[in-house]
């Protein structure tokens, strides 16, 4: 997010059609992030768990949307308390704020501030579900989102954007989310996994994507959203940083991907689509602190570093024992880390500030504001989302029994299966379905029961 601005009393702001219209498009493309978000997830679990994997995400779009109404705004840009959390009663249920009523030094109305901050806290928790696949009851999973938004995104993103956030003040830079969103949603993951345990038969059974193209449809809609994720958080569009924003978001991304491809090359011999939409999102996550601080060839080098040490972490999880079942924290704790890092050394101190990285001259300083930023953000999530998990596991329980589990949590959960193979129409099997032409009543029955298990 862009620092505050100063203005003199003469040079009154006023609203700008042009970029209320910017922000509310870009509100919507990060909105798209969610659905792309359990599209990319529930190709890569198994079919008995995508319907779970799609609503971890869509559920989100439920649960922040009401909490950020009611409170969340407030305690994440309301004025500051002490430097770690806000607070503004107007902000309370959004109602007393005027139509036309401008975020503080720019030129659209708080309402469009509002709601496209509203999409990044929908997305972040969701990003945490895919480190749960197949084990997480869902009400354990709701529940947890609500507590976890509110003690620990709140608090963050006022830490990292809010006027008066100590990371903020501090000067750490995080244009668009590398410490608030990806650092804080990846060590949230690894927090809760070393709470709630690995999935039956981790690094014994195959757990293979079982939909690839459904992979690279989310993983498409997610760099398409990304644009208004990370050209929108300089809530304007009049001077060209957020154009330079765009452009590395892209280049990032696309050399993120092709390092990626190699690595997997020289490392299996092979190019594989999974690979190619990973390392896609890492550019997109590495480029999301960075983008705004950096040159296009700064940004080649941000997305290749990325795309290379996120292919190498991900393996981690095999050495080191714990069950990522989707990559979360190879892909988005590291790639968060990487990007934000690289901020203290490729900052150009043209773009979006005058802070210089090491290769332009900044000496250490700011990779040393960069190092704060990500290693206070990643202690605070990593053990606050432990201990929520270990609370709401000793109280109801987070994980389903394990004969559950190896059936299949969509069934158990939901009642419903991604994919009907019978014939018969329905995503879940009835118990009241009528039987088959030539079938008696009992014997149709049978049938169903048959089908129904």
């Amino acid at each position: 997010m862009p620092p505050g601005i100063t203005t003199l009393a003469a040079d009154k702001i006023e609203l700008s059609a042009a970029n209320t219209g910017f922000m509310l498009i870009c509100s919507a493309l990060v909105m798209l992030m969610t659905p792309g978000l359990a599209f990319f997830y529930g190709g890569m679990v198994r079919v008995k768990s995508t319907l779970n994997m799609l609503m971890m995400s869509f559920i989100s779009l439920g649960i922040v949307t009401i909490l950020w109404v009611l409170y969340g705004f407030s305690l994440a840009f309301g004025t500051d308390v002490g430097s770690v959390i806000g607070w503004s009663s107007d902000y309370v249920g959004l109602s007393n704020i005027g139509v036309t009523e401008l975020w503080d030094g720019y030129t659209i109305p708080v309402y469009v501030f509002a709601v496209f901050q509203l999409m990044f806290a929908i997305l972040t928790p969701a990003l945490i579900s895919g480190a749960l696949a197949d084990r997480v009851k869902f009400t354990a999973w709701a529940l947890f989102i609500t507590l976890w938004v509110t003690v620990v995104y709140f608090p963050v993103a006022h830490w990292v954007w809010g006027s008066g956030g100590w990371l903020f003040e501090m000067g750490v830079i995080d244009f668009a989310g590398g410490t608030a969103v990806h650092i804080n949603a990846g060590a949230a993951a690894l927090g809760v996994i070393l709470v709630i345990g690995k999935r039956v038969g981790f690094k014994k059974d195959p757990m293979r994507p079982h939909s690839l193209p459904l992979v690279m449809l989310g993983a498409g809609l997610l760099w398409f959203g990304w644009f208004g994720f990370n050209a929108g958080s300089w809530l304007g569009n009049d001077d060209g940083v957020g154009a330079v924003m765009f452009l590395n978001t892209q280049v990032a991304t696309a050399a993120a991907m092709l390092a990626w491809l190699a690595y997997e090359k020289i490392r299996h011999g092979s190019f594989t689509t999974l690979g190619a939409a990973s390392g896609a999102v890492a550019g997109l996550v590495a480029i999301t602190p960075a983008g705004g601080s950096v040159s296009p060839l700064g940004a080649i080098a941000v997305g290749a570093i990325a795309g290379l040490l996120c292919a190498m972490a991900v393996g981690l999880k095999y050495k080191l024992g714990y069950d990522d079942s989707l990559d979360v924290i190879g892909v988005h704790l590291v790639g968060g880390i990487v990007g934000s890092l690289l901020v203290g050394f490729f900052a150009t101190g043209g773009v979006q500030s005058d802070a210089k990285g090491l290769f332009y001259g900044g000496g250490l300083d700011q990779l040393g504001k960069q190092a704060v930023g990500v290693f206070a953000v990643l202690a605070y999530s990593l053990v606050v989302s432990a201990l929520l998990a270990f609370v709401i596991d000793k109280v109801m329980g987070m994980r389903v029994p394990e004969d559950d589990e190896v059936l299949g949590i969509d069934q158990v959960e939901h009642a419903e299966t991604a994919y009907d193979f019978s014939g018969a129409g329905g995503g879940s099997a009835s118990r009241t379905a009528a039987p088959a032409p030539g079938l008696t009543d009992k014997a149709g029955a049978a049938q169903n029961k048959k089908v129904d298990a």
